[in-house]
């Protein structure tokens, strides 16, 4: 038995959730944090991506967090979603990103920011230029280096590709060693500098190795796991944290490619990745929030004239389609979508990114949800994600509602 679509003031009706951007927890919407300060405290101004996926952002945008750091956000325009936006050019010629402004003066290059911002607020527990952490900052460039010959380079060989695998464990290994030497879960005896290092660029490879190599960095590593599960107890974390299937797909144009190994363990990673179930995966094992599904419904509303503009499914079909898939959503009940509408809800399922849009659990149930109504009505699948950029992800499509 189906029920019909509920309206959009139905669905308003099914969604409380609000989030303060600039008291509140860590979030990728906020333009202004204070953390409970004045407005008149701001020194800092972060530039960073609209997409909220750039690893160097992640890394200067999580240590001022863990600083509460009052801090105003002005969001720009990376190269492989679209133009980057030419007032942003003239501040900063090479257009690189991140890029921060302390007190007039602007500064380019991730360390760099961190350490001016030490010198000005002081280290997060521990300096970029500590003793214990200097070493710890070469190994995670090592192990940087050790995933993009495994990852972004093809192979001639089965034998050059098992090299390579075996030269990132080699590394891998080196990190587990020195994560053993602390009682805790994090890179010394507290958390702090080195962990913020490390968290880009090891969340990205959880990713892509899982999904290009058939290999879980999480699930093979103790020490990385308890790493993970570690950082995910600090709602910092959290609200930059992405998800699998964002990493994945949004990382080849990045990195210049990503290559598969087709072992049957990649294939399915692979499949289960772009398809679902996306529920287990081991890309997040906190405890999901009461209000999930509640905050991907309040993201939709809010943008839903620009994401069925941007739909290349017709409008009315596709409006209807979308409502269905939130009605199950939120009621559990079966919606049968229009005729012709699966690959209109499956261009969207694969267009959700993380944190940019909602955070992760919220973005699994919005997929689930739109992947079941999809499933009812045929496999017809959407325009194919491009793999030399993210021009589908332009930000210029939401221009009137960029905010957020």
């Amino acid at each position: 038995m189906t029920i019909a679509p509920l309206s959009w003031v139905e669905l308003e009706t099914l969604t409380d959730f609000q989030v303060d951007t600039v008291n509140g927890p860590t979030n990728s919407q906020a333009r202004l944090r204070l953390f409970g300060l004045a407005e008149t405290d701001v020194r800092v101004t972060l530039y960073r991506d609209h997409h909220a996926w750039c690893p160097y952002c992640q890394k200067v945008w999580l240590w001022l967090e863990e600083k509460q750091i009052p801090y105003r956000i002005e969001k720009v325009t990376m190269f492989c979603y679209g133009k980057k936006e030419s007032w942003y050019t003239q501040k900063v010629r090479s257009g690189m990103l991140p890029a921060l402004e302390l007190d007039g003066r602007v500064i380019t290059e991730s360390d760099d920011i961190l350490i001016a911002l030490e010198g000005v607020f002081g280290p997060l527990q521990q300096s970029m230029k500590d003793a214990a952490v200097l070493p710890l900052r070469q190994l995670e460039r090592l192990l940087f280096r050790a995933w993009c010959t495994w990852l972004c380079y093809p192979t001639r060989s089965s034998q050059e590709e098992q090299y390579n695998r075996n030269q990132f464990i080699k590394v891998v290994e080196m990190v587990e060693a020195a994560l053993s030497r602390t009682p805790g879960s994090y890179f010394l005896e507290e958390f702090g500098t080195v962990d913020v290092i490390f968290t880009p660029y090891v969340e990205r490879m959880n990713a892509s190795l899982y999904y290009y190599k058939g290999y879980s960095l999480r699930e093979e590593n103790p020490r990385l796991g308890a790493w993970f599960d570690g950082m995910e107890r600090r709602p910092t974390y959290r609200g930059t944290q992405s998800d699998f299937h964002t990493h994945v797909h949004d990382l080849p144009p990045q990195m210049g490619g990503c290559y598969e190994n087709g072992t049957p363990q990649m294939l399915l990673n692979k499949a289960r990745v772009d398809n679902g179930p996306w529920e287990g995966l081991p890309d997040v094992t906190y405890l999901e929030p009461e209000t999930s599904r509640a905050e991907a419904l309040h993201r939709v509303i809010k943008h839903r004239n620009n994401i069925i503009r941007v739909n290349p499914g017709e409008n009315k079909l596709f409006d209807a389609a979308l409502r269905c898939a939130l009605t199950n959503m939120m009621t559990g009940e079966v919606c049968l979508p229009p005729k012709g509408s699966d690959s209109a809800l499956r261009y969207l399922r694969d267009r959700i990114s993380v944190p940019r849009d909602m955070s992760i659990y919220a973005a699994k149930r919005l997929r689930e949800s739109l992947e079941k109504t999809a499933s009812l009505v045929g496999d017809g699948q959407g325009i194919p994600l491009p793999f030399n950029h993210r021009r589908d992800q332009d930000p210029i499509n939401f221009a009137k509602s960029v905010d957020g």
